[in-house]
């Protein structure tokens, strides 16, 4: 069992460094590799707090090392992770309990957070000002920022002095009920990201027409709308959906195909443009015509 050369418990750390370690966090992922992936940004965000706890050079250069273990969670919520942790090095366990209680915390965290963040508060957040700034409202941004930081602002400091002052007792709490928030939290993101896809791939849709005597064109676009309304967004998305899992298409490949598809589509006349763009290249529909 690896041990601390001065047990002695340390003094509860002020609110001033506390709040360093707040506004340090927010650098978690500068130095973010493969390797250990977040471990550097999180030493140099506990480095105010275990400077004031060993007082020891030993004890402070081994407490840095293990705290360069590989950590991987979410950038939004690792405070919680390192109050806990300065509350157990402050009280001078032993390391290997200290690195079990981070390790095991931090990967289910990195999972809820995903689930609370990346897929409900900002695409939500995002699509409300995103709207905003399309219409030209020069507010749409600023509010995305101000939304977007001050939750996650109040949020490191609220994790930061709560984990803190509860100590190991935060962990049975989140563990608790980690499966519950996860599943709640993926519902909601799922419902957010079908309405984005409606509300902003709804300006996909065909262009295609075919003769129809003496008659009305037959309007393509008009019969899939029948069939299910905004299909081709859908389909759009699950194409995409499909490549990432099966393809191993990375963002960049997928922004590159949905670029080529446009480009393509648009100059052969097959996608629909309000502006009324001419197609560049005659296609059969047109011929028919």
């Amino acid at each position: 069992m690896l041990q601390y050369k001065d047990l002695t418990p340390a003094p509860r750390l002020d609110n001033k460094t506390l709040n360093k370690m707040v506004w340090r966090s927010c650098q978690l992922q500068a130095c973010f590799n493969y390797e250990r992936m977040q471990s550097a940004g999180w030493l140099w965000a506990m480095l105010p707090g275990l400077q004031k706890i060993h007082t020891n050079k030993e004890d402070l250069a081994a407490s840095m090392t293990h705290n360069l273990d590989f950590l991987n969670t979410h950038p939004f919520a690792v405070t919680f992770v390192m109050g806990m942790v300065l509350s157990m090095e402050q009280q001078k366990m032993d390391i290997q309990t200290i690195r079990s209680v981070r390790i095991s915390v931090a990967a289910p965290l990195g999972g809820i957070g995903d689930a609370l963040f990346w897929m409900t508060l900002i695409p939500i957040v995002a699509g409300m000002t995103a709207q905003m700034a399309i219409d030209g409202s020069w507010l749409g941004p600023i509010l995305y920022f101000v939304i977007a930081f001050g939750v996650e602002m109040a949020l490191r400091y609220a994790l930061m002095y709560w984990s803190y002052n509860m100590g190991t007792k935060a962990v049975t709490m989140m563990t608790a009920h980690a499966k519950e928030i996860t599943h709640a939290a993926s519902v909601l993101g799922v419902f957010v990201i079908g309405a984005l896809i409606a509300n902003y791939g709804g300006g996909t849709s065909l262009a295609i027409s075919i003769p129809n005597g003496q008659g009305d064109p037959l309007v393509i676009q008009n019969y899939l709308n029948a069939i299910l309304p905004l299909l081709l967004p859908l389909l759009m998305t699950l194409m995409c959906y499909f490549l990432i899992i099966k393809k191993n298409f990375t963002p960049i490949k997928l922004i590159v195909l949905l670029l080529v598809i446009g480009i393509v589509g648009c100059a052969f006349g097959i996608w629909y443009q309000a502006g009324g763009y001419t197609p560049l290249v005659p296609v059969p529909w047109d011929i028919l015509a």
